[in-house]
């Protein structure tokens, strides 16, 4: 039996005047699924613990966040295609726009985004090319828009470091400062890197062409969410299953390459509204061929809770629920099915919040319950009850026959 997992980021809400998005959106595929499974709700660290993506998705898939996330840097790095080594620290990067004179680290951002940069394939190869700092190597890959994900690699390296992202439009740039004596020199590295790195692009062609354009320059590379890789076993190791991860996420595919997963990349695969979700669902179905696990990451509904929009994101969970229509079809005595919320993104707080967040399961032999709609003020009526994200792939394992026993 495969096992095919669909993680609605975000999709969970808080009561908007007796209602929610999930709650209010028309799910017909989506009720019938729960009608056919059981149903509960989810902690997916524990309870009262507001989960970042990147937390709750290492939990669900049965890695304790406590033990193997240091930051999500690494894990950024990994959805960069950078290979990362155990002892090496990374970090989540902005290409940025800074003005002013004097030193980097003098300069005021004025754009976090520069101007949300696209094509940017050229001032990552400089900056690898140009860029020398003494006694220890670093690798700068491209990432969506905006982004990328830096690694450096030599020894004593500590991500006991501040950002350089102040976070702020309007701030100067952080200079990295060191949290106790062992990282010390690191810090130097990184505000070296910073300053170097900050040359190359000031003056590199592509940036005066934009701004002969009247585009910001994407000059500063701005520094966060630092973490030092440790060894994490991988998914077929763990569980002896093999896993393939379809996301349009740097985040969930890093994830997915940290843990030894195939990502099914396609460009029509993105983390915005704009993602082709039947594509997405027709390629995780197929997959289910080759694969003992799938998992099918829709990214939008998080998007459209940081942004407080209620009715974009009804309307994106109903574009979801018409998409999952060839999933009510399965043949359930060959696919173990589960669908779920890696966290909750109320409109209202436009932020994750630790609200449990609903989950069903559908497969031959598992114990139906009375649950004929799938939302928060129903699921947690329903067999499984309230559990955490580390207790998930223990069900699955143990309804697909998988699971070893415990004892004589």
């Amino acid at each position: 039996m495969k096992i095919l997992m669909v993680i609605v980021d975000g999709m969970a809400d808080r009561d908007v005047n007796g209602t929610t998005p999930l709650k209010s959106a028309r799910t017909p595929n989506l009720d019938r699924l729960a009608e056919m499974g059981i149903n509960g709700i989810m902690d997916t660290i524990g309870p009262g613990v507001r989960p970042g993506s990147d937390t709750a998705h290492l939990s669900i898939l049965g890695y304790n966040p406590f033990e193997y996330y240091t930051g999500r840097g690494p894990i950024e790095a990994c959805g960069a295609g950078i290979e990362v080594r155990p002892g090496d620290i990374a970090f989540r990067v902005n290409f940025g726009t800074v003005d002013g004179k004097g030193s980097v680290f003098d300069k005021r951002v004025v754009d976090r985004r520069a101007g949300r940069i696209q094509e940017k394939e050229e001032l990552v190869r400089a900056i690898n090319q140009k860029v020398k700092i003494d006694g220890v190597d670093f690798i700068l890959g491209n990432a969506s828009g905006h982004r990328a994900a830096l690694v450096f690699r030599g020894e004593g390296l500590s991500d006991r470091i501040t950002d350089s992202d102040p976070k702020n439009e309007g701030d100067r740039v952080g200079r990295v400062m060191a949290l106790d004596q062992s990282a010390e020199h690191t810090a130097k590295i990184v505000n070296e890197f910073i300053e170097k790195s900050h040359q190359v692009l000031e003056n590199h062609p592509l940036n005066a062409e934009r701004e002969r354009m009247g585009l910001p320059k994407a000059n500063v590379l701005l520094l966060r969410g630092v973490g030092k890789a440790v060894h994490v076993p991988k998914f077929h190791e763990r569980y002896g299953l093999k896993m393939a991860v379809i996301a349009g996420t740097t985040l969930i595919k890093g994830i997915g390459r940290l843990i030894g997963a195939d990502v099914i990349e396609n460009e029509r695969f993105t983390g915005s509204k704009n993602t082709d979700l039947g594509l997405k669902v027709e390629t995780a179905l197929k997959s289910l061929e080759t694969h003992d696990l799938v998992l099918l990451h829709i990214k939008a509904p998080d998007e459209f809770g940081h942004d407080g929009d209620f009715d974009g994101k009804r309307e994106f969970i109903e574009r979801v629920d018409s998409e999952l229509e060839p999933i009510v079809n399965l043949d359930f005595s060959e696919v173990c099915l589960t669908v779920l919320s890696d966290h909750t993104t109320p409109v209202t707080a436009r932020d994750h919040t630790a609200d449990p967040v609903p989950v069903m399961i559908v497969c031959e032999g598992v114990r139906r319950d009375d649950v004929r709609e799938f939302n928060e003020y129903r699921v947690y009526r329903g067999g499984l009850c309230r559990i955490k994200g580390l207790d998930l792939m223990n069900i699955l394992l143990d309804l697909t026959g998988k699971s070893k026993k415990f004892g004589a």
